[in-house]
Parts: structure tokens; sequence; C-alpha cells
């Protein structure tokens, strides 16, 4: 076997043909490391065709019994209850703005003082109702 002069059988540029290499037909190396540049059969073995869906070592797929289950239903329960609530409020105070602003722009501004005291009053209803609700932070 020859060999450019000056180097040594492990030192070869990327995608260079070293003589006495097994190189799989169209296939080109890309990494500066030869043992990285085998087929990926021949680095990892163990992986075969089937791994996965047909492999006997495979027994369960999924995370494992009762993953995904409510374990504190009450809980969800109100939580879901509070972001509901907090939503509805949010919404009400979003078309509060708008009708004060649309009332300002129009020079009714009873009006608009009327949607900006709404938009308070909800406020202050979701702040008691946060100080008033149980612990569970």
């Amino acid at each position: 076997m020859s060999r450019p002069p000056g180097r040594t059988p492990d030192e070869h540029a990327p995608g260079e043909h070293v003589p006495g290499e097994y190189v799989p037909a169209g296939y080109t190396p890309g990494s500066a490391d030869p043992r990285l540049n085998r087929p990926v059969p021949e680095r990892y073995p163990q992986i075969r065709a089937t791994s996965g869906y047909a492999d006997p070592r495979v027994r369960r797929t999924g995370p494992g019994p009762g993953a995904g289950t409510e374990q504190e239903p009450e809980r969800s329960a109100m939580l879901t209850a509070r972001l509901v609530v907090a939503m509805t409020v949010v919404t009400g105070q979003l078309w509060a703005l708008t009708v004060a602003t649309n009332a300002w722009m129009e020079g009714r501004t009873a009006a608009a003082w009327w949607c900006t005291g709404f938009s308070a009053a909800s406020f202050l209803f979701v702040l008691l109702a946060w100080r008033i609700g149980p612990r569970d932070r």
C-alpha cells in the first residue's frame, strides 16, 4: 500500500480515500475522525432494523401506569374555575375600555366614567376573590 509521504495511515483529509479502507458505494465521509466515518450498522451493531417495534427487549410503551391521570380533581376544578373567572373579567375589562374610549372620543364623558368605574370594580372583584380563596400556593 502506498501512502502520501510524511503522513501516517490515520492522518488523512476528510473525504480522502485511504487505500485498504472499506467504503460503501456512494458513501462520502464527513468527519476528520476516521472511526466516525464508518456506516451506522458498524458503529452501532446493537441497533437493528427492527429495533423499537419488534425488539423483544421492549416490553411496554408509554410513561407507565397512572401517568396523565389527575391526582387531585378538586384542585383541578378550582383552578379551572379561577381561570374562567379571570378570563371573563379580562374580557369585560377590554370591552369596557373599548366602550369608554369610544364614548370619550364622542364627547360623552359620563359614559366613559361609568365604563372606567366598571373596569375598576371588576378589578376589585378579582382582588377580593383572590384574597378569600384557599391558599394552595
